[in-house]
């Protein structure tokens, strides 16, 4: 996860880092990041950098949009380059779409201009709005899950003191203690086993 360049803002799309950066695309763009500041674009890419290939009909299930309206977002996503279409199926009656990716580096480096910065912040809160709004829904139904879903559950946080490099080591530890889990690598989970959202952010402090 070091960078040779320092960034003003780094955000992950789609899971933890792998060890292969090749599969994850860099994102500098302004219009790249435009392309997926919606919240349906961010939901369908998610589940498309699992390796799993879908119609419009069964991402409608994660975009909450009916699939006429999830095919538009797929056809913008196709155009700028994060997704493609797969193969058919057999019957030929609806579009499959996959994504060689497994997920995004979105990175403004301090010499983009204001277009790139002001592109990245708003995918950034979007992505941000997307986690705490699945933390919040989890919050009002917990009660109502089995009690070792509810144990298990955590929302935890901790002040450390490191400097710039110590943080990018702690970054790549973090995460590479959760890459095993990543639903793109438990093709066999055990029983019981059902999806968990892990957010994790460093933000440092003024």
């Amino acid at each position: 996860m070091c960078r040779a360049v320092r960034t003003v803002t780094r955000s992950t799309l789609g899971g933890v880092a792998e060890e292969n950066p090749g599969r994850r695309a860099q994102v500098r763009d302004a219009a790249t990041m435009r392309a997926l500041a919606h919240p349906a674009r961010i939901a369908i890419v998610d589940r498309l950098f699992t390796g799993e290939p879908a119609t419009a009909t069964e991402l409608a299930e994660v975009s909450g949009l009916s699939p006429s309206a999830t095919s538009y977002h797929l056809r913008e996503l196709a155009k700028a380059g994060l997704i493609e279409e797969a193969p058919s199926r057999g019957d030929g009656r609806e579009r499959v779409w996959q994504s060689q990716l497994r997920g995004l580096n979105i990175e403004t480096p301090p010499e983009r201009g204001a277009a790139e910065r002001a592109a990245d912040r708003e995918l950034t809160q979007m992505y941000l709005d997307r986690e705490d709004q699945r933390a919040r829904e989890w919050l009002a139904r917990r009660e109502d899950e089995p009690y070792e879903w509810y144990r298990a559950a955590t929302a935890a946080g901790v002040q450390v003191v490191v400097t710039a490099e110590e943080m990018e080591q702690l970054n790549a530890k973090i995460l590479a203690v959760l890459e095993p889990f990543a639903r793109r690598n438990r093709t066999d989970p055990p029983a019981g086993a059902r999806p968990v959202d892990v957010s994790y952010r460093v933000v440092p402090r003024p």
